[in-house]
């Protein structure tokens, strides 16, 4: 049997458990594969600090905010700030949730085209697709619209992509083409390497980027003026690369506020992880050459531990001290 449990699993077992067993720290995992490293890292750390953690329970990212809130899962190890802000306001914000220290800093999100067709026609800006001639070099369909390969339904990116077509006026040029992102973006990949105009959104970090590079295969748009979802505010220019209309995020970890303040060890922890860009770049490619079982994963989770050890050692020993406070 596989260590994930589905969502409706877990809801069973809660229901039925003993006490000893619902006291467990349930970590929450979204069902990206590109994510179940740092989770596995968290959760290394809570077991070297004595809890009893549970296998990640595989749960749609809007659905992992409520039950992080609510307490049937503990923990969520790939909490966006800014992008996450809607799901964490929906679940109960700060009176239900913590979002605890900085496990990966300055993750990016944006469009990218082809470099064969950016040289070719000077697209530079995502507003240059309101020309119906420039969108037109990047229809699949036949439509005469762009096709923008984007965000999978439930991720909370299509929030922004969809304030975006809207903002700078692209409903009549782009059509925003959604699905299970790694089945799509590989339709992308294949495309650039015939050759064929693409237009696609990603983020880092992740192991597209290794595959697409910018620069080389690939460039990345820039938008002449952020145009943000209401209520959103953030940085968006990024040194070398321009405007991307996307909010610089960090990623933190969320989790449940009463287990947060009944645990100051596992707090401390949370507060005290964190896992460089460059790392996770480097682990998610090579889940995408093969290594993507549990086992490879976790593997990797515990490498890099011990790749950092001495710094894993300070962090370990700072949270247990606060178990005698």
């Amino acid at each position: 049997m596989s260590l994930l449990r589905t969502a409706a699993a877990i809801t069973f077992a809660l229901a039925f458990a003993t006490p000893a067993a619902a006291e467990q720290v349930k970590p929450a995992w979204s069902g990206i594969t590109e994510e179940l490293f740092q989770t596995y890292v968290v959760m290394d750390g809570l077991k070297d600090l004595g809890y009893d953690v549970a296998p990640p329970t595989q749960v749609q990212i809007q659905l992992a905010h409520v039950a992080v809130a609510n307490g049937d899962l503990t923990f969520y190890a790939a909490e966006w700030e800014p992008l996450h802000n809607g799901f964490y306001k929906e679940a109960g914000g700060a009176d239900k949730l913590e979002r605890l220290g900085l496990l990966a800093k300055n993750s990016l999100q944006g469009y990218l085209i082809d470099k064969k067709t950016a040289d070719k026609t000077g697209i530079k800006y995502l507003e240059d697709l309101r020309d119906p001639a420039k969108a037109k070099l990047f229809d699949i369909d036949g439509n005469g619209k762009a096709d923008l390969y984007g965000c999978e339904p439930g991720w909370g990116c299509e929030r922004t992509i969809e304030h975006h077509l809207d903002a700078y006026g692209l409903r009549d040029t782009v059509e925003h083409k959604q699905g299970g992102y790694f089945a799509i973006i590989a339709d992308a990949i294949e495309r650039i390497k015939a050759g064929k105009p693409t237009l696609y959104y990603t983020w880092t970090p992740l192991w597209v980027s290794a595959v697409l590079r910018p620069g080389k295969e690939v460039v990345w748009l820039n938008v002449k003026k952020t145009e943000l979802p209401k209520g959103e505010t953030g940085n968006t220019t990024v040194p070398g690369i321009g405007n991307l209309g996307f909010t610089v995020n960090n990623q933190l970890i969320l989790a449940n506020k009463k287990f947060a303040e009944a645990n100051p060890s596992a707090k401390k922890f949370f507060e005290e992880v964190q896992i460089p860009i460059a790392d996770i770049n480097a682990e998610n490619l090579l889940v995408h050459k093969g290594e993507k079982s549990e086992k490879a994963i976790m593997g990797h989770a515990k490498q890099w531990i011990a790749d950092h050890q001495k710094q894993w050692d300070k962090w370990i020993a700072a949270a247990k001290a606060m178990s005698s406070q």
